[in-house]
């Protein structure tokens, strides 16, 4: 069996929710009470079904939020579905928190992709010889895969030709004309 290329998607999680199309109008907490106390509740959980998607059995995935501004946040991660949900320890932000890890995966020859549209974080990690993907980019491959699974989940119908419609109108038309003669 061939042996499975190692590849890690770092996902910078509010970046990507304030720059990626896709998440735009999820923040609006709209009628449903359940996200009255944090406008970013949808977003956030809209975000993580879509990484875990996008990454499927392809990616280890990391979504870091910054955590910099809570002094509760103690760096500490959960996983939902596979994927590692993470908030910056109180006073780092998630940009210092995605640069060492994606730093320390290319050192470990880890494939590794960063998602945002953060120029500092782009050009740093790239310069690492890290793959980067805007927020845009990804909302935008998200759509596709989504689009693509619809597809996949849409009931299909065979399609049966016959000769008549393989013919063209001529040929049929001499054939009607031959059969009707006998």
């Amino acid at each position: 069996m061939a042996k499975q290329r190692r590849k890690l998607l770092l996902v910078d999680g509010y970046n990507v929710l304030r720059s990626g199309s896709r998440y735009r109008d999820m923040r609006n907490p709209g009628p449903n009470p359940d996200y009255d106390t944090d406008s970013f509740n949808r977003a956030r959980e809209a975000l993580i079904d879509d990484v875990v998607m996008y990454a499927g059995r392809d990616f280890e995935a990391i979504i870091v939020f910054d955590g910099a501004d809570n002094e509760y946040s103690d760096g500490s991660f959960e996983k939902i579905a596979g994927v590692r949900i993470m908030f910056s320890r109180a006073g780092d932000s998630a940009d210092k928190v995605i640069e060492k890890l994606a730093w320390d995966a290319r050192a470990r020859g880890i494939e590794t992709m960063v998602v945002s549209s953060d120029a500092a974080i782009q050009n740093t990690v790239f310069g690492g010889g890290v793959d980067r993907m805007s927020a845009n980019g990804f909302s935008r491959a998200v759509a596709v895969n989504a689009h693509e699974f619809h597809l996949d989940e849409s009931p299909k119908t065979a399609v049966k030709n016959t000769v008549a419609e393989r013919l063209g109108g001529d040929t049929v038309a001499k054939l009607k004309a031959l059969r009707d003669s006998l």
